[in-house]
């Protein structure tokens, strides 16, 4: 044992003297090196001069600019996100939510032709108050029966369908739900915009599309005011519970016995539950990269007819998106004086006044009604297919044409208080309050 360990203790000494050795040539290299570069250095400002000193001095500016920069711009992962996907060239793309309940399958379906070009993206949704028959054939008709939506692609059914209380937050869930899926599949559009089977379109596609093609596409079609009046005692302050939340049975929202403040961490506005949304804002209000989307939706998910207030007021209070709102809503509703819950059907006698607004859609309409008939012939020239045959249509589909005939619908679309080009400086003025 006294041999083995005297061995090691002799190899120990060697490898400690070697590493010594190799400790002091390392040394003599560093000194070297380090000599070298201070003698460079000296060479270096004793030839440049001033010219020397002052590009020192303004690397140093830069460098200490730069650290100032970082401490107050932080970073966010939301500034590496992809930029929205809006379509390039002239035309732009519209993207199409319909939806409708019990007994509005065919109205969905006449409605989803009328406003149907192969440039735009669709969603379709009957929701689950609806009967297994009338959705599982509103998806079979999309699907396999209807071979326009199938060359082109560009009709989705909502095969899960969804439980929708209208004077509830599920109508937002539902109007958010078909967002995330024209984001997630719809590929390149504009602008969304949020229909029901009771709306109907007064102008072509073709006609739309002229009109907006001249409108920048950061624009947001809202119509909102911060003078919530009477809503503030009968919608703001009370507490509902939807009961589409969690229930599969539909009944109407109940009240909470307690009520609550105003909000002070954002002011609230409210308007038309219809609407013409930018890509833009429509990520931004299913990111909601700065919370705000998500703090609203919950406040707004125990407010009364939230529709006509959730994308109001996160518009309205996101730095960002405020000042592209047009306080208009595109459509032509008929309500009564004072507004009660729901507008007038419009019919026949209704007609003058629907095409003296200049508006795209008009609402509500009831099921199969004659003026709907009056409006196809004499307004849109919908075929006897049920198409509205523009410049995508010509013997065959085209499915990517960037051919259209606009008609008197267009040179109507333009004198809209709203979307008009010549009148819409007067309209955008940012956040409409009082």
């Amino acid at each position: 044992m006294e041999t083995v360990a005297g061995g090691n203790f002799t190899k120990l000494q060697q490898q400690l003297q070697q590493q010594k050795k190799q400790k002091w040539f390392l040394l003599l290299i560093a000194s070297l090196l380090i000599s070298t570069l201070l003698i460079l250095l000296t060479v270096t400002f004793s030839s440049g001069g001033n010219n020397s000193a002052s590009t020192t001095q303004l690397l140093f500016r830069s460098y200490r600019r730069r650290q100032q920069q970082d401490r107050s711009s932080p970073r966010f992962v939301e500034s590496k996100l992809a930029k929205p996907e809006t379509s390039a060239g002239k035309l732009p793309r519209l993207a199409y939510l319909i939806s409708g309940s019990a007994g509005d399958g065919v109205n969905l379906k006449r409605a989803l032709k009328a406003l149907y070009h192969p440039r735009n993206q669709y969603v379709v949704h009957l929701d689950l108050e609806a009967p297994v028959e009338e959705r599982l054939e509103l998806i079979r008709w999309v699907k396999e029966d209807e071979k326009v939506f199938q060359e082109v692609g560009n009709v989705r059914a909502v095969v899960r369908s969804n439980l929708v209380t209208y004077r509830g937050p599920t109508m937002v869930s539902n109007t958010l739900h078909a967002a995330a899926i024209l984001l997630r599949d719809g590929g390149e559009w504009d602008w969304f915009i949020n229909l029901s089977a009771s709306d109907y379109p007064l102008v072509t596609q073709d006609d739309l599309l002229h009109t907006l093609s001249s409108i920048p596409r950061d624009l947001n079609f809202i119509e909102h005011t911060s003078d919530i009046g009477w809503k503030e005692d009968q919608r703001a302050r009370p507490v509902i519970i939807d009961p589409g939340l969690y229930s599969l049975q539909k009944s109407d929202v109940y009240w909470v016995t307690e009520k609550r403040s105003v909000p002070t961490a954002y002011r609230l506005f409210t308007g038309s539950a219809w609407m013409m949304l930018s890509r833009p804002f429509v990520e931004y209000s299913l990111w909601g990269w700065d919370n705000l989307p998500r703090i609203v939706l919950m406040y707004y998910a125990n407010f009364l007819s939230s529709p006509e207030g959730y994308f109001h007021t996160v518009i309205c209070n996101a730095e960002e998106f405020k000042n592209t709102t047009v306080n208009h809503d595109l459509h032509f509703i008929s309500w009564d004086n004072p507004p009660k819950q729901h507008p007038h059907f419009l019919t026949a006698e209704d007609y003058q006044r629907m095409v003296d607004s200049n508006a795209p859609f008009a609402r509500k309409f009831g099921k199969n009604d004659p003026v709907l008939d009056r409006i196809d012939s004499e307004l849109l020239g919908v075929s006897a297919d049920g198409f509205v045959h523009g410049g995508w249509f010509s013997k065959t589909v085209k499915a990517n044409s960037t051919e259209l005939k606009p008609g008197n619908g267009a040179r109507r679309v333009k004198n809209n208080p709203g979307i008009g080009a010549r009148r819409m400086k007067n309209m955008i003025r940012g956040v409409q309050t009082v």
